[in-house]
């Protein structure tokens, strides 16, 4: 199970995560704010999928959530992390052809 590390940002709805799993996306960037520009990305729209994200910024190193104001990061947290490591099962096994695609890039 990989393991994965938070940073708070200047923004107290964003936290930063890493990991040593693997890279979030290939090369470049991508973001998402909301789910309508996530369609097509796996990782982006698993992590819409959950009550409260509002943005996404994944970098090769790294991955920025932003949440709701209204939502906790006790109870939106363990989500994301579930969210993760299934990405990262599904992208060290191979049986997905994206591990972060940085041809999804979102305005």
């Amino acid at each position: 199970m990989p393991a994965f590390r938070t940073e708070s940002t200047p923004n107290p709805n964003s936290l930063k995560i890493t990991t040593d799993a693997g890279s979030f996306v290939e090369e470049g960037l991508a973001s998402f704010s909301n789910a309508e520009e996530a369609a097509g990305h796996p990782l982006g729209e698993r992590l819409f999928a959950l009550a409260g994200v509002e943005n996404i910024l994944l970098m090769p190193e790294f991955l920025t959530v932003t949440k709701s104001a209204g939502t906790e990061w006790d109870l939106l947290l363990p989500k994301i992390e579930r969210v993760l490591e299934e990405h990262f099962e599904v992208a060290s096994s191979g049986d997905s052809g994206d591990a972060g695609d940085s041809d999804d890039v979102g305005a």
